[in-house]
C-alpha cells in the first residue's frame, strides 16, 4: 500500500496565493553610528525587492532619536522605492513642537506615520506624565496628525495590555479612541502564544473595532535580550520558548536555525488560521526576516514591473477574444490585470488607498483595468476617466504613452497622468486635480452604492 504524498505547508499553490496573498512591513530603528548605519542600510537593500507595504522608522524615548529618525526616513525616501513610515511620539514636548515634526515630514514626502505615546524619558519602568503643553496620549496625538494632514496613521495595540494600562478594558477603550481619532491601521506588540493574539483579536471585535489589527513578530536575535526586553515590555516569553534556547549560549549558529524555526512555526500556524498582513521587528537584521518571508511564499522582484512587460509590443487582440463594446473588459488582458493588482508600484499602492471604497467624494474607482489592449491603472465608469503613472522607465516611452492617451481618447475617456513622485510629494494636489476632473465631467456628484464593499473597487 503506497501513502498518498502529502502537501507541504511551506508550498502553496498558485490559486491559493492569489486569493489569500501575503503583506509584509518591516521596522527598523536608526543607527548610532557608522557600523550600525551600514548594518541597517544592508539590511534595508536585502529586504526591499520582497515589496513591503511599508517601512518603519521608530523614534526613541523622548524623542531622543528624532534627527536620525527624520534623516533615515528622508534617504529611504531618496534612495529607495520603499514606502516609509515615520513613527512619531508625544513624550517631552509640546503640541507645537510635535506639529512641526508632523509638518516636516509631509514636506520630506512622508505619507505614513506610526503615532505612539512613547515611553518615558527614563525608559519603560518610570510613570509617564504628559508634557504640560503636548499631547495627552496617543489619540490625542492621532487628531493632532489628522488634523494637519490626511496621511495614513497607524496605532500600537497590546494582545497582553499596556503595562500602564490598569485594566484590558482601559486598554482597548485606549485603541478605540485612536481608531475614532483617525487611526487605519494598528500593529501589535510581539508575542510568542498565537492564541493571546486571536483572544485579543476577538476582544477587539468585540468591541466594535474594525481596523485591521497587524500582528507584530520579533525573531528572536539574542534570546537573553529578548526575554528581557519582553519583561520590561509586559509581553510573556513561554517556558517552551525558554527550552528552545537552552544551553545555546554559545552556539550562535544553531540559535540562528533555532530563531529561524520558532519564527516559521508561529507565522505559518498564523496563516493557517487566516492572518495575511504581518509586521516584523527586525531589530536592524535582515537575514531571519527574509527566511521567513521566503517560507511564506514571498519572492524578491527586480527591474520591470508586469505592466510594462505586458504592454511592450503589445499586439490588439483577435476580435474573437474581445467582449462585444469597444473598449470594455478583454479575456486576454484579464490574468495580467490580476497579476497587477497584486504588484501594484508604491505610487499605485499609495493613491489606490485614497481613491478605493469610494473614498474621494464618493466616486468608485477600480484598480489595473482592461481597456481595449491596453490595462489603465485607474479608471472611474462614471466620469470615464482613466489616471495613469509615469515612473522613470516612461521617460523614454513618451511617444508611446501619447499614442496610447489618443487611443483612449479617442473612445471617449479623458486621460490625466501623473508622475510617481506626484503622488509620494503631492498627494492632497493630486487628488485635487482628479476631483475636479470627475467634477466637471459628470454635472451631478455620485451616490453612496449600498453594495460598494462587495466590489473590485473595495477588495482588491
Amino acid at each position: 500500500m503506497t501513502a498518498e504524498p502529502r502537501a507541504s505547508r511551506f508550498v502553496r499553490s498558485r490559486r491559493e496565493e492569489d486569493e489569500r496573498r501575503i503583506r509584509v512591513s518591516f521596522e527598523f530603528f536608526p543607527p548610532k553610528t557608522e557600523e550600525m548605519e551600514k548594518t541597517l542600510w544592508e539590511s534595508i537593500t536585502r529586504l526591499a525587492p520582497l515589496r513591503p507595504n511599508f517601512v518603519s522608522v521608530t523614534y526613541g524615548a523622548g524623542g531622543s532619536t528624532r534627527e536620525r529618525t527624520h534623516a533615515t526616513v528622508k534617504r529611504i525616501l531618496a534612495e529607495t522605492a520603499l514606502i516609509p513610515a515615520a513613527h512619531l511620539t508625544c513624550v517631552a514636548a509640546t503640541c507645537d513642537e510635535i506639529d512641526g515634526v508632523i509638518r516636516n515630514y509631509c514636506a520630506a514626502g512622508v505619507r505614513h506615520i506610526v503615532a505612539l505615546r512613547g515611553d518615558p524619558i527614563g525608559g519603560i519602568g518610570e510613570r509617564y506624565a504628559p508634557h504640560p503643553g503636548g499631547y495627552r496620549n496617543g489619540a490625542d496625538l492621532v487628531a493632532g496628525i489628522k488634523r494637519l494632514s490626511d496621511v495614513e496613521v497607524s496605532v500600537s495595540a497590546y494582545p497582553e495590555k499596556h503595562p500602564d494600562s490598569p485594566t484590558v478594558e482601559a486598554d482597548l477603550d485606549m485603541l478605540a479612541a485612536k481608531v475614532d481619532a483617525g487611526a487605519a491601521r494598528a500593529i501589535t506588540q510581539f508575542f510568542f502564544e498565537n492564541d493571546l493574539y486571536f483572544r485579543y483579536l476577538d476582544r477587539v471585535r468585540a468591541r466594535g473595532i474594525d481596523v485591521p489589527v497587524v500582528p507584530g513578530i520579533l525573531p528572536v536575535q539574542n534570546f537573553k535580550q529578548t526575554k528581557a526586553f519582553a519583561a520590561r515590555c509586559g509581553a510573556s516569553v513561554p517556558d517552551w520558548l525558554a527550552e528552545r534556547f537552552d544551553g545555546l549560549d554559545e552556539d550562535a549558529a544553531t540559535r540562528k536555525l533555532i530563531a529561524a524555526a520558532v519564527a516559521a512555526e508561529q507565522v505559518l500556524d498564523l496563516v493557517d488560521r487566516g492572518v495575511t498582513d504581518f509586521h516584523f521587528y527586525t531589530m536592524n537584521r535582515a537575514d531571519l526576516v527574509y527566511a521567513v518571508c521566503h517560507l511564506l511564499g514571498l519572492r524578491p522582484t527586480h527591474g520591470a514591473s508586469d505592466k510594462a512587460s505586458h504592454e511592450r509590443g503589445a499586439l490588439p487582440l483577435p476580435a474573437g477574444e474581445r467582449v462585444g463594446v469597444r473598449g470594455r473588459m478583454t479575456r486576454g488582458n484579464t490574468e495580467p490585470a490580476r497579476r497587477l493588482r497584486h504588484n501594484q508600484t508604491d505610487a499605485e499602492r499609495l493613491l489606490w488607498f485614497r481613491l478605493r471604497d469610494r473614498r474621494l467624494a464618493g466616486w468608485k474607482f477600480k484598480r489595473q483595468v482592461p481597456i481595449d489592449r491596453f490595462i489603465v491603472d485607474f479608471f472611474c465608469a462614471d466620469a470615464k476617466l482613466i489616471v495613469e503613472f509615469d515612473g522613470g522607465q516612461h521617460d523614454h516611452n513618451k511617444a508611446r504613452d501619447a499614442d496610447r492617451t489618443r487611443v483612449l481618447e479617442s473612445m471617449g475617456y479623458l486621460v490625466l497622468r501623473f508622475w510617481n513622485h506626484d503622488v509620494t510629494r503631492n498627494m492632497d494636489g493630486v487628488l485635487e486635480e482628479i476631483l475636479s476632473t470627475v467634477d466637471q465631467h459628470r454635472s451631478e456628484p455620485p451616490s453612496p452604492h449600498p453594495s460598494a464593499l462587495r466590489g473590485e473597487g473595495a477588495e482588491l
